[in-house]
């Protein structure tokens, strides 16, 4: 009967609905503690493993050093979307199936975008830094914000999140174009969809930068020095793709001389965000650490919305959702 790697947590939660996805199906447990390792007799026994939300960070060396050194691996399941660590390209060079929970975290994530857009457009930053001077300046109407409503959006990558993103902004009256290298389908929340290779063009009549794509060989430095020159004085940038899809250096530059209007960023090219970053003292700008998913229902979201299929699936022989094709 096959093994599968789970956290104490998972097996302790979801053990009947894992025997009702696989009858009979063995579990292993990672250890409590995450320095601990499992031995070499219990990892020949590894068939499958499931990297959980809980597992990380604190025992994400301990999972990794268990699955790397199980030599009959044969499918790895992640709660998380993207997979371009390089750990997860060596499970794809030794033949193990990947599969991702992507779409999970969509809707949180696109609602922190829908916020940082808010917290731009609104007055809240000036608003906050007179209550913390315990100052009371009304913005004046000659230096009142644009309305949202008729502004237009670029969003680049329409899946889960990016068209999340994309119906949220249009129950805000925006106009929303999609950036994604298939023609619009129908169902997509975008009034048209355009290539990648037309970004510095669709640029110029871009209100909202929002990035949301994958980091691809196409997609690094997508949002070039160009790019972000050919946005309109005033525009703003939200990204929760990775910090590599931007030239990071013009974006500080763009942002300093106020070409930007602001700019919501959860990803940066390194992370942790050094502290001499001149990104943290810029007064337009909103910072998270990677952290826009956050939400209570991630896991429930990912084990039994992605995980507990995919294990029906790979039972029953059939595709699983979102395999990553290596």
């Amino acid at each position: 009967m096959p093994v599968l790697l789970v956290s104490p947590y998972i097996a302790r939660t979801y053990r009947q609905a894992i025997e009702a996805a696989w009858p009979g199906l063995e579990l292993v447990m990672l250890p409590d503690d995450p320095a601990a390792r499992l031995p070499a007799e219990v990892l020949e026994r590894i068939d499958f493993a499931y990297f959980s939300g809980d597992v990380y960070p604190e025992y994400s060396r301990s999972f990794f050093a268990a699955t790397q050194g199980a030599p009959n691996l044969r499918w790895l399941h992640t709660f998380n979307a993207g997979v371009d660590n390089p750990v997860f390209r060596r499970f794809l060079d030794r033949g193990v199936v990947l599969s991702t929970s992507s779409g999970s975290t969509a809707q949180p994530i696109a609602q922190t975008v829908i916020g940082g857009m808010l917290i731009l457009a609104r007055p809240f930053l000036r608003w906050a830094d007179a209550q913390r001077r315990r100052a009371w300046e009304p913005v004046p109407a000659s230096e009142a914000p644009a309305d949202l409503a008729g502004q237009r959006m670029t969003v680049v990558g329409l899946g889960a999140i990016g068209s999340e993103v994309a119906r949220l902004a249009r129950a805000f009256g925006l106009e929303v174009t999609g950036v994604r290298r298939s023609p619009r389908r129908e169902g997509d929340p975008v009034e048209r969809v355009v290539p990648p290779r037309e970004l510095p063009v669709l640029a110029r009549e871009t209100d909202w930068l929002v990035l949301a794509c994958p980091l691809t060989d196409e997609t690094r430095g997508l949002v070039s020095r160009e790019v972000l020159a050919a946005l309109p004085r005033g525009a703003y940038l939200l990204n929760v793709a990775r910090g590599e899809v931007v030239d990071e250096a013009a974006l500080v530059e763009a942002l300093a001389t106020g070409h930007l209007g602001g700019a919501y960023l959860d990803v940066f090219a390194t992370e942790p965000l050094p502290p001499d970053s001149p990104l943290w003292g810029l007064p337009n700008v909103i910072i998270s650490p990677h952290n826009s998913a956050v939400a209570a229902g991630n896991e429930r979201r990912a084990t039994e919305g992605y995980f507990l299929p995919n294990l029906a699936r790979m039972r029953a022989g059939e595709p699983l959702v979102n395999e990553v094709r290596g």
